[in-house]
């Protein structure tokens, strides 16, 4: 994509420094001018972590690194970030100024490597690609410069009930944290142990070297993250089984389960079946109970409540909850906007994905990076009865302009606090029932 986009959705590469930051332990060290880590922490928010952001250790490149390299300044950073940090794992991000000047960050990381420090360097120009791929760069390159030491001791698929997870970006996807600790749950409910690699409930860098154990993996995701699992794939063996969204309600996390058990079983995975159907029954259970509450209040307030919506989102979130809200919801998704610069290759996939929620009606679907321009086709449609948008706080004036009511779901969303709210699997749908209510409810006086 070139030119200039309004309301943008996403950052440049260098934005996978919250990856690193989403392990615990882990520091990013920026070989980049002195703005890339405050635009970083400007966009997510509440993001900093141990050491990201506005506080990731910089080389702060100047017009003087531009001139005659940054690499003595970085190998300065990086010594005496070992002196003043506490870390268990280094990755040095190079922004756009040390792309361009073509500083050898690789061969200054292998000195430090080769001394026995945890460290690796990725390349994450901001011209070079967008923080979704990126990434997927910065997991791969602490298994080809990190996980790799510890093969020896990891012996690649010796766990059959263990399984590495792929699935939300950390601080892109605002419920990051509470997904991955839903993900971790269910898939021990089904007798499978995840490594979720990011987050409190994970175990670090010890996961990490873990991950050639796993006896496969597992991706959740429209398209960011394949390159792991392609990788992973070829590297220890590891057969992936690939759910194309985030499963919300139970519609979709009772198919994602499934898909995973029939998975597992066929991978020698050691799984009690029929104890895991139960426990994924007694879970929807106790979500339709929930379901079974609603609907006094559904048919008391039903001329009030939205009949229709419109998401601005990455592809994962506008299949998920389009799906989630027309079967258990009742509101119909109308326009759809994914807004994560989603390459070509995978968008007609996401399109069948997303036609499958329906064969009554088809979704009208626009892959628009550009969220004003989106903006503006809501702002031409017309539909009866009462809208809802679900996006980022960028939606939040465009929802007061058409009388619609708002949830701020997606990044950057300056008006909600969202710190361990999951969005994925049974509760995830109660809580996005709840959050679409309790915002309708609060315009009533």
């Amino acid at each position: 994509m070139s030119g200039i986009i309004e309301q943008e959705r996403y950052t440049c590469a260098i934005g996978a420094l919250q990856s690193v930051v989403a392990i615990p332990k882990a520091v990013p060290i920026l070989h980049s001018g002195p703005g890339c880590g405050d635009m970083i922490q400007g966009f997510f928010e509440r993001s900093t972590g141990y050491a990201g952001g506005s506080t990731s250790p910089c080389t702060n490149f100047t017009e003087k690194e531009v001139v005659f390299g940054g690499i003595d300044r970085l190998r300065q950073i990086i010594t005496n970030t070992y002196k003043v940090l506490d870390t268990d794992l280094q990755v040095v991000l190079t922004g756009c100024t040390a792309g361009i000047v073509g500083d050898d960050v690789d061969s200054l990381v292998q000195e430090f490597q080769d001394a026995g420090k945890p460290i690796v360097s990725v390349e994450t120009a901001g011209f070079k690609a967008s923080n979704f791929e990126a990434h997927s760069l910065v997991v791969n390159g602490i298994i080809e410069q990190y996980v790799s030491l510890f093969e020896d001791s990891n012996e690649p698929r010796s766990e059959a009930n263990t399984v590495n997870l792929f699935a939300s970006i950390p601080y892109q996807d605002p419920f990051w944290k509470g997904n991955l600790a839903e993900y971790k749950r269910l898939l021990a409910g089904i007798g499978l142990k995840a490594n979720i690699l990011f987050g409190p409930q994970s175990e670090g860098v010890l996961e990490w070297q873990s991950i050639p154990r796993a006896n496969f993996n597992i991706l959740v995701s429209p398209w960011y993250g394949k390159p792991v699992v392609d990788k992973l794939k070829n590297r220890y063996q590891q057969d992936y089984t690939w759910f194309p969204h985030i499963p919300i309600g139970a519609n979709e996390t009772e198919r994602f389960l499934k898909q995973v058990l029939a998975f597992a079983l066929e991978q020698g995975a050691k799984i009690e079946e029929k104890k895991a159907l139960a426990f994924i029954k007694q879970e929807s259970d106790a979500y339709y109970e929930e379901i079974d509450n609603l609907a006094t209040f559904l048919l008391e307030f039903r001329y009030g409540l939205p009949s229709h919506v419109h998401i601005l989102h990455d592809a994962g979130y506008v299949t998920a909850l389009s799906k989630f809200l027309l079967h258990e919801v009742g509101i119909v998704p109308k326009e759809q906007f994914i807004v994560d610069n989603t390459p070509e290759k995978f968008q007609e996939q996401i399109r069948r994905d997303l036609n499958s929620t329906s064969d009554k009606r088809e979704i009208p679907l626009y892959f628009e990076p550009d969220a004003g321009k989106a903006q503006n086709i809501i702002r031409g449609l017309h539909h009866k009865g009462r809208g809802i948008i679900i996006g980022s706080g960028w939606d939040k004036e465009l929802a007061k302009e058409k009388d619609y009511d708002f949830l701020s779901a997606a990044v950057p969303t300056p008006y909600r606090l969202v710190l361990t709210t999951n969005y994925a699997g049974f509760t995830g749908g109660l809580r996005v029932i709840e959050d679409i209510y309790h915002n309708v409810l609060a315009t009533y006086r």
